[in-house]
């Protein structure tokens, strides 16, 4: 039998490495914003394309109903979000950041920026266009994947 030495195994090293560029990235605003993760990744999601159903949020973030539906409703609570029910029809409703939200997204943009590129200060011009064009291909692929399995 073939041993699966998970220290090589590309993904739990992807895996691995996206954990602890989110706890990373999760320092810089947990603190002074008091958001989770999930929570910070349903701002991001509204702060770009809102208005969004709570489904169509965690689609682009690629996180469960369950796990949104916290995070909205804890945003919800501080006044961050604000839903609004369709006119057309009365079971969808639709998130966008309050003003409330909209200025603490706009705090945070720039933080989550600045880690990026000391992130990318590992690797050179060449490097990072290589990474993002590998980091492409393996995304389509993993779709691929995931839609044939």
């Amino acid at each position: 039998m073939q041993a699966l030495e998970l220290e090589n195994f590309l993904p739990y090293r992807l895996s691995v490495l996206a954990q602890l560029v989110s706890e990373s990235l999760h320092d810089l605003y947990a603190e002074p914003f008091g958001l989770t993760v999930t929570q910070w990744r349903v701002m991001a999601a509204l702060g770009r394309f809102a208005p969004l159903t709570a489904s169509e949020v965690g689609q682009r973030i690629v996180m469960d109903k369950v796990a949104v539906s916290r995070a909205v409703a804890g945003l919800m609570e501080r006044g961050l979000i604000e839903r609004a029910t369709d006119r057309k029809d009365r079971r969808r409703a639709s998130l966008r950041l309050s003003a409330r939200g909209r200025a603490m997204h706009a705090r945070i943009v720039p933080l989550a920026l600045g880690y990026q590129e000391r992130l990318y200060e590992a690797l050179d011009a060449g490097e990072r266009q290589r990474f993002d064009a590998l980091t492409e291909r393996l995304f389509a692929h993993a779709k691929t994947l995931r839609d044939a399995g």
